[in-house]
Order: structure tokens, then C-alpha cells, then sequence
């Protein structure tokens, strides 16, 4: 895959479902907003010349009408050109849905982009996680306590436990993790929604977060490996299936036992790419900003292959744009 130029490319994707979604911040309608982005998001990938196949999607085939697992994208596939790099995507056009019905930070559109057949193809399930940047890489272990996990962390950066922020998805199922990061002294930044953009926090210094615990979903964990494998962080994922149903389709895509502990380079591996585009203002983003017959954005881009971050700050004239930046009306 030649990713130097592709991973400019996917960018206008984001860009594409943030505008879109953006025009519904604070309305309440999280399912709209989801679903103008996926719209938009879908248009834009026939612009791009790849051969795509969703492997990380919005569900199964039977359960969601555009981007399911399993779905074709790209120029390459409506032209039949056998040149179009064939490569997996893994795509949350809105992640954090109820972010934008509200208005609240972090809300952003993300896509990440490998070789053929590198993603984890696994089904949409929960996934527990622990995620931290790259100093902390190779420190941590899933299978220990979370004061073990504190303490390694805040050695590896030269901190007390005390000055140690982790960032964890309001949760009741968590309420057990918040007690004992509580109880170990370290300092805690609940998130109602969005572990993606939690998980790439760990990486960027600026941020302040220093390690993310907690379980969500499997699809956002493979893209958060993505990122983590761009930015030399580190995430480790074990599957947690809510029902025998769920089980059942992970035996069919012949996933690894319940027990097994995905490193970052089982869930993301070869080249990849992972973009993301704010469209609220947030901790990692900024949100989208409308002008007078245009917008402003804030995207980030990275590539596992230079480990290059980029962050870009685009205006867009809607009176030039393509059709599928008008998704959700105007």
C-alpha cells in the first residue's frame, strides 16, 4: 500500500462526516447525526481511489444499511481497476453520537486504513482495555491490577502515582476500576462517551493523560490500535462477549479464546493509517466552526510507516465543494 499520499486522501473522508454531523450538534438526535455522517462518509470513499472492504464498521450486514462489516468502498471497485490498492478500513464516521446530540467535547469522525486482511476482524462486541503512549510501552499488562498498571505507569514518565491521570468511560461497570484508581491516589478524567479519542489522548503529551482503563467496544479498540501503532503506543484488548450470540459469530470468524490478550500488533498490523476530524471542540480537536457559506475544521493523520503526525486546519467553501460535503443539508 502506498500510503504517503492515500493518508492525505483519506482526510476529506472525515472531513466529509464531520460538516456533516456538525450541522446537527446539540439538536438531540444522536441517530440522525449518525446517520448524515455515514451518508457522507460512504459518498466520499467513491472519490478515493482504493479497493476497500469495511472489516470495523456500523455492525453487521443485517443491521445497519451503509458501512457494514463486509461492505465495498472505494473508486477502485466502481471502476474494476485491479491497480486501486485493496485494503481494510476501519471506520466510525461519529464516534460519540450522543457527544454531538448534546454538544459536549470530543465528539469526532475517525477512519483507519490497512493492508489487506490486517485489521482484526472481530465481531461488535465489548472489548476491555489499557491504553498508553509511548513511553509506557512495553510496561504494561492487562492481566495485572490497575495499581500495578498505575505504578508502572507514573515509573515510566518519572511521576508519583499522584500526578498519574487516567481517563476512563463513565460507566457503572467501571465503578470498581474508579475505586481503585481513587484508592492508589492517581487522578481520574471521566468521559461519558468516545474511548477512541481517549485512547489517542495517552499519546499526545499536551494532553495530560497518561493511560486509559475501562471496557467499550471491540471496533473502536482495533481503531484506537491503529492509532496507537502511528504514534508508537501501546493497546492491549481482551474481547468481552455480552451474550452466546456474540460468542457464537466470533467462533465463525475464528477469533482467538475469550481469555486471549490482543497486543497492538495483532489488532492493527502492517502499514496502517488512522484520521480523525473533530466535530465537536474537544480535548484532542477542535470542533467544526461555520462561516458564512463555508467552515472551518481541525484534522489529525498519521502513518505507522514514518510515524509522522499531522495536524491540519482546513477552510472549506461549500460553493466548490463536492456534493457529499452538503450531506444534512443546507
Amino acid at each position: 500500500m502506498n500510503d504517503r499520499n492515500l493518508a492525505l486522501e483519506v482526510v476529506r473522508i472525515t472531513e466529509a462526516a464531520a460538516l456533516a454531523s456538525a450541522r446537527l450538534m446539540g439538536r438531540g438526535d444522536r441517530m440522525l447525526a449518525d446517520h448524515v455522517a455515514v451518508e457522507a462518509m460512504r459518498r466520499a470513499f467513491d472519490t478515493i481511489d482504493i479497493r476497500g472492504t469495511v472489516v470495523i464498521g456500523e455492525g453487521e450486514r443485517d443491521e445497519a444499511p451503509m458501512l457494514y462489516i463486509g461492505e465495498k468502498v472505494g473508486a477502485g471497485w466502481l471502476d474494476n481497476d485491479a491497480d486501486s490498492p485493496k485494503v481494510d478500513i476501519a471506520v466510525d464516521p461519529l464516534e460519540g453520537t450522543n457527544l454531538c446530540a448534546t454538544g459536549a467535547p470530543d465528539a469526532i469522525s475517525v477512519i483507519a486504513i490497512a493492508d489487506d486482511g490486517q485489521f482484526l476482524n472481530a465481531p461488535d462486541t465489548y472489548m476491555q482495555k489499557i491504553a498508553v503512549g509511548p513511553e509506557c510501552r512495553g510496561q504494561i499488562d492487562l492481566r495485572e491490577s490497575v495499581t500495578w498498571n498505575l505504578q508502572r505507569v507514573a515509573a515510566a514518565k518519572g511521576k508519583k502515582v499522584e500526578e498519574v491521570t487516567a481517563i476512563i468511560l463513565e460507566r457503572d461497570r467501571h465503578n470498581d476500576i474508579i475505586a481503585e484508581v481513587r484508592a492508589a491516589g492517581a487522578r481520574i478524567r471521566l468521559i461519558t462517551d468516545g474511548d477512541v479519542a481517549g485512547a489517542v489522548l495517552t499519546a499526545m503529551p499536551e494532553s495530560g493523560i497518561d493511560v486509559l482503563f475501562g471496557t467499550g467496544g471491540s471496533p473502536e479498540g482495533v481503531i484506537s490500535a491503529a492509532a496507537m501503532r502511528c504514534t508508537g503506543g501501546e493497546l492491549q484488548g481482551r474481547l468481552r462477549y455480552r451474550n452466546d450470540d456474540e460468542r457464537a459469530r466470533a467462533a465463525k470468524m475464528g477469533v482467538k479464546p475469550e481469555d486471549h490478550i490482543y497486543m497492538t500488533d495483532e489488532l492493527a498490523q502492517g502499514n496502517v493509517m488512522f484520521a480523525a476530524t473533530g466535530v465537536t471542540q474537544g480535548y484532542l480537536l477542535d470542533g467544526v466552526t461555520f462561516t458564512g457559506g463555508g467552515a472551518k475544521t481541525q484534522s489529525i493523520v498519521m502513518r505507522s510507516k514514518s510515524g509522522t503526525v499531522r495536524r491540519i486546519h482546513a477552510t472549506h467553501r461549500f460553493d466548490t465543494k463536492p456534493a457529499y460535503f452538503a450531506a444534512g443539508g443546507r
